[in-house]
């Protein structure tokens, strides 16, 4: 049984080896991890990184489906690899969050501050307040690497695992002080795939609030000086209290990206809504108004 088991395996690889240059390298990919059961297993597993394991997965076939040929991808995360490598002082260093604790830099970029990527939906969905206070304190390590200035943006629409899906900017962006901050696009008027951003200027100036389910930004103890161009320390900015919604289940209302619907379910100041055409959304309530 085990030879017939070994002997269908190396079949199977003269049979994928021979579609490498008849099929893109992504789906070619995607028929081995099906063909070869590797998906199905991971699947099927009550191992708890089974869910990462999957992820990963659905990344690394997303990441192979720019390039036409295998060869093309081969080269490209070698040359990843050599930049990251590279010991240039005059660099662009690309950190993960966590990554980044403890290192300061004059300048910060923040990709990536949507609704169910920042805070995490899987995060959210399996540990719920005390994962939202973990992403919030994320991002306010984020912002407390910037000596100068830290420049957040955002997508209207993102790729993930192959998929396009319309986002919503994330709930710390409404939490940022405005004194401090420079929006270059209004939340909800944005178009197209563009990231909108919101500069920050001095975010050592501020902190989140320590209580775990408020979503306001308060004052932080005096600290070094400001830049000269900074006018004033960041006020207290209030925004809805996630105890209160103006807004009531049943009620109708208008989403500048998605259109007209019905609230189905509140959750402090977030409203589950289901848009006729984007779907299913958790929209913060300042984001809507009555229709």
């Amino acid at each position: 049984r085990a030879r017939n088991s070994l002997t269908k395996l190396l079949d199977d690889f003269d049979r994928w080896r021979g579609l490498i240059d008849a099929m893109p390298p992504g789906e070619l990919s995607e028929i081995i991890l099906d063909e070869s059961g590797y998906t199905a297993m991971w699947q099927a597993s009550k191992d708890p990184k089974a869910p990462t394991k999957l992820e990963n997965l659905k990344e690394l076939i997303v990441a192979l489906e720019p390039f036409d040929k295998l060869g093309g991808f081969l080269e490209h995360v070698s040359l990843v690899m050599d930049a990251e490598m590279a010991q240039a002082d005059d660099a662009v260093n690309i950190l993960t969050l966590h990554g980044s604790k403890g290192l300061e830099f004059d300048t910060v970029f923040l990709p990536g501050w949507e609704e169910g990527l920042f805070p995490h939906q899987r995060a959210l969905d399996e540990n719920g307040l005390a994962a939202l206070e973990e992403e919030r304190r994320l991002a306010y390590v984020g912002l407390t690497r910037a000596r100068q200035r830290a420049i957040v943006s955002f997508a209207a629409q993102r790729q993930m695992y192959g998929q396009w899906n319309m986002a919503l900017p994330s709930r710390f962006i409404e939490e940022l002080p405005r004194d401090h901050i420079e929006t270059e696009t209004e939340p909800g008027l944005y178009d197209g795939g563009a990231e909108p951003m919101v500069e920050i200027a001095a975010p050592g100036a501020f902190t989140f609030s320590d209580s775990p389910s408020s979503t306001r930004m308060r004052r932080a103890p005096k600290a070094a000086p400001p830049p000269s161009y900074i006018q004033s320390q960041a006020e207290q900015i209030i925004t809805s209290d996630p105890g209160v919604s103006d807004y009531a289940i049943g009620e109708r209302v208008f989403h500048q990206k998605f259109g007209y619907s019905l609230i189905e379910d509140i959750e402090g100041n977030k409203l589950s809504i289901a848009f006729d055409k984007a779907g299913a959304k958790k929209v913060i309530d300042s984001f809507v108004q009555p229709a």
